[in-house]
Formats: structure tokens, C-alpha cells, sequence
């Protein structure tokens, strides 16, 4: 999609992030067309020197912004910040509770400088008895319940991927977009703030609900009863993986079809889905030994062809060769820091028929401090003198 017609331009957001939900917040944004402006250290950002599981949080939630370095903790360096807030929409921060008040840049010292400003906070709590821990993705993941429900009994294990992190980012979006649609009618800014713990609150309710209405608390997923007689991972010929479910009476009676199953399918008992579950000790080692009779591409294929839900257990790898990503716009080139490109998802949305793209690669460090302190209306003269003072960089 064309820069001009991203949804977000002319929006201005300045962010002072790290790690993954914070930058997260900022990288949404770009994606839909804002202008953000990432203020890191002269040092710069530290997660942009992270290493093995940590190496891909930069150049995943950085790319559509601009970066400038500076030193906050100067007279003249936090002059700058203040400047540049003061005609920016959104400021979005994620450092620990008291960290920005104590820079001089929490909402109560920014409101009154740009009364239209809406502050976001990415925090590990909302406001409670926890809003002073310090909190993780994955600390959030074993409190919230999420631990517990994916992993086997007695071994609470964390999801595959910094997915509490990402869906804070997600719910500051939510909320920034809420309170720039609500500024319109009010014409002043707000606070707001998204925050680990509750997310995970938040995807727990469904199981929470579960208890209430059966009274019965659920066991983790690993060995839940399942509501569908087929629902599971099976082996093929080739020994790979395909996930295969029928979640209804119409599929089930597409399935016995499609493969063979004359005996399953005039059995009227197993027409209703109960009656199915209390014949899984039957039908699955049948299925079992079914599909060892395919290679995973020939059943995939055939799979294809009834309607039915199903899935390789595919790798984080194997996603650069994914045709329909590769053909639908939905892997995008990124610049790699050490030279070369790799591709890497795109926003996970469409409007009016386009994906987003990238208008800026993930930045270099300070890659825009003199661009955008011009635009601020300092000249070169000034620009060199704080850049030798090491006020930016």
C-alpha cells in the first residue's frame, strides 16, 4: 500500500522503547502509515545487541520508524524530547514504573506542555497492588494461567513465542486508536496503558468461564477432553506431522466419505458428535493407520479437497517458503545489519484489498537525528555542537 494512503499519516508518534511491546506499539503504527520517531540512547537501544532468542526483537518491531539518538539525561537533550512532544500526537514509553517521572517525562509533566497528547504506557500491570513489579512475558505467562494450561501436568511451560509481549502491543494500539477517535470530540489527550499481566487475564477468561458453568476447573490443554472425536496430530507415511479436525456432523460424514470409511459413515450413532466422542478409542487408532498410508503432501492434497480443517506442524523456518505468504504480500523484504535481506510477516490485516508494506527499513542508530532535529529548526551549526558534546548522535 502506498504510503499516502495508510490510514495513520499524519499522525506523529514519538517512542521511547525496548525489548518487544513497546516497540510493538510503535511498529503497528508505523505499519499503518504514522510518522515514529524513536528516541534511543546514544548508546542505543540494547535490545538491538541482544543475541539467540533475543536477535530478532529489533528487526521484527522496528521497521517504519526513524531513529534519532539522544541523551536524555542532559539539559539539552531532554530540551529536545520536549520539543519534539510538543507537537506530536502519541508518546509511547515502557520502562518501569517511575522511570519516565522520574526523567521528567510522565504524563502529569507532558500534559500541560501538549494538552492534546495521548500518552501511552506498556506496563506489566494496570494500576493494583502488582503495578510496581517488575514483570516479563513470560513472568505474566505463569501467573496469568497460560503456563499451566499449555504445558503438560506439573510442568507449566510458556507459549512458543513472545505472544503476551506482541498482544500488549496490540491492546496499546486498541487503546491509542480509542483515544485519538475520542479527542476528536473532547480536543484533549488521555493517558493510557496496556499491560502484560491482564492480557494474559484476558485470554484466560474463556477457561475461567469454563469453570463457572461446568464447575469444574479445566486441565491443561495437553490433556483436555477433547470436544470432538477427531481433533489430533497424526503421523504420515513419511514420517511429518499433520493436525486434522472434524468439528462437525456434515464434516464427519465428508471425511468417511472422502476416505473410505463406508463402516464409520452407515453407523447412524456416529452421525451425532457425543456419540463420536465415546468411540474415539476406535476411530482414532483407525485414522492412525489411515493417513501412515499417505505421504504429508498426498494427504495434504486430498485434505484440500474435502473442506476440512487441517494443518502441517510446520516450523518457524519453514514460513520463508510458504506459498500463500509468498504470493499474498504476506512476507516483507527487510534489510538485515549485517548485510542482505530476509523476509519477514507483514501487519496480519488487509484494507481495501492491500497489505501494508515498509515505507522505512529498521533504522541504524541515530540514522535520522539530523533530519529530524532540521525539522525541529536547529541548524547544522547547532546540530554539530550538540553532536560533539555528545547530546546526540
Amino acid at each position: 500500500m502506498e504510503n499516502s494512503q495508510r490510514p495513520l499519516v499524519g499522525i506523529k508518534v514519538v517512542e521511547m522503547t525496548h525489548m518487544v511491546m513497546g516497540p510493538a506499539i510503535g511498529a503497528i503504527l508505523g505499519d499503518l502509515g504514522a510518522d515514529v520517531i524513536k528516541v534511543e540512547p546514544i548508546s542505543g537501544d540494547k535490545t538491538r545487541n541482544l543475541t539467540d532468542a533475543g536477535s530478532g526483537y529489533f528487526l521484527t518491531f522496528n521497521r517504519n520508524k526513524r531513529s534519532i539518538a539522544v541523551d536524555v539525561k542532559s539539559k539539552q537533550g531532554k530540551d529536545i524530547v520536549l520539543k519534539l512532544l510538543t507537537g506530536t500526537d502519541v508518546f509511547i514509553e515502557n520502562f518501569r514504573s517511575g522511570a519516565m517521572e522520574k526523567l521528567g517525562l510522565g504524563y502529569d509533566d507532558l500534559k500541560s506542555l501538549n494538552p492534546k497528547l495521548i500518552y501511552c504506557s506498556a506496563k506489566g500491570f494496570l494500576e493494583g497492588p502488582y503495578q510496581n513489579r517488575t514483570a516479563l512475558d513470560e513472568v505474566a505467562q505463569m501467573m496469568g494461567g497460560l503456563a499451566y494450561m499449555t504445558g503438560p501436568p506439573g510442568q507449566p511451560l510458556r507459549a512458543g513465542s513472545s505472544v503476551i509481549d506482541i498482544m500488549g502491543g496490540m491492546f496499546g494500539v486498541i487503546a491509542i486508536l480509542a483515544a485519538v477517535q475520542e479527542r476528536q470530540t473532547s480536543g484533549t489527550g488521555q493517558k493510557v496503558t496496556s499491560a502484560l499481566f491482564e492480557n494474559v487475564v484476558y485470554l484466560m477468561g474463556q477457561h475461567m468461564a469454563q469453570t463457572a458453568t461446568t464447575g469444574s476447573p479445566p486441565p491443561p490443554m495437553s490433556v483436555r477432553v477433547s470436544a470432538w472425536a477427531v481433533y489430533d496430530i497424526f503421523e504420515t507415511k513419511d514420517d511429518e506431522q499433520v493436525f486434522v479436525g472434524v468439528v462437525s456432523d456434515g464434516q464427519w460424514k465428508s471425511f468417511c466419505a472422502a476416505f473410505g470409511l463406508t463402516d464409520f459413515r452407515e453407523d447412524k450413532a456416529m452421525d451425532l458428535n457425543a456419540n463420536r466422542v465415546a468411540k474415539r478409542n476406535l476411530i482414532i487408532p483407525r485414522i492412525n493407520t489411515l493417513f501412515k498410508q499417505y505421504t504429508k503432501q498426498d494427504l495434504m492434497e486430498k485434505l484440500e479437497q474435502t473442506g476440512l480443517p487441517f494443518a502441517p506442524i510446520s516450523k518457524p523456518e519453514d514460513l520463508f517458503e510458504d506459498p500463500h505468504l509468498n504470493e499474498s504480500g504476506g512476507l516483507l523484504d527487510i534489510d538485515l545489519p549485517q548485510g542482505g535481506q530476509t523476509k519477514l510477516p507483514a501487519l496480519p490485516i488487509q484494507m481495501k484489498g492491500n497489505r501494508f508494506g515498509v515505507e522505512h527499513q529498521v533504522p541504524k542508530l541515530g540514522e535520522h537525528t539530523r533530519e529530524v532535529l532540521k525539522e525541529l529548526g536547529f541548524d547544522d551549526v547547532l546540530i554539530n555542537q550538540m553532536v560533539e558534546e555528545l547530546v546526540v548522535s
